[in-house]
């Protein structure tokens, strides 16, 4: 079993700065790749950023420049540095890591105000 604990939300103004956190706790020999997918209220699930093990990074264009994904493998955490927020940043923010299997956390609320 995997627990995946996130961190960080919040609500700040535009132009400001928040960070992430997801930790991976539980059978996570073999942890592979992780990520962050956010989702704003009716829109579809979208990713933001992932990692693979080896460091190698992704971002949607809408948050590249802006948005910074890393990992600590020897903690098992993924973190997500977020700046230059905009308003249409605001989302529920879900940590994605697989481990044989994927799974997501519970997701934290980041709500970016005008």
């Amino acid at each position: 079993q995997v627990t995946l604990v996130e961190s960080g939300g919040g609500l700040v103004q535009a132009g400001g700065s928040l960070r992430l956190s997801c930790a991976a706790s539980g059978s996570t020999f073999g942890i592979g790749a992780m990520g962050w997918y956010r989702q704003a209220p009716g829109k579809q699930r979208e990713l933001v950023a992932d990692i693979s093990v080896g460091g190698r990074t992704k971002y949607a264009d809408s948050v590249a420049g802006r948005f910074t994904i890393s990992r600590d493998n020897a903690k098992n955490t993924v973190y997500l540095q977020m700046n230059i927020l905009k308003p249409e940043d605001t989302a529920v923010y879900y940590c994605n890591v697989f481990i044989r299997a994927t799974y997501w956390g519970r997701g934290t609320q980041v709500t970016v105000s005008s």
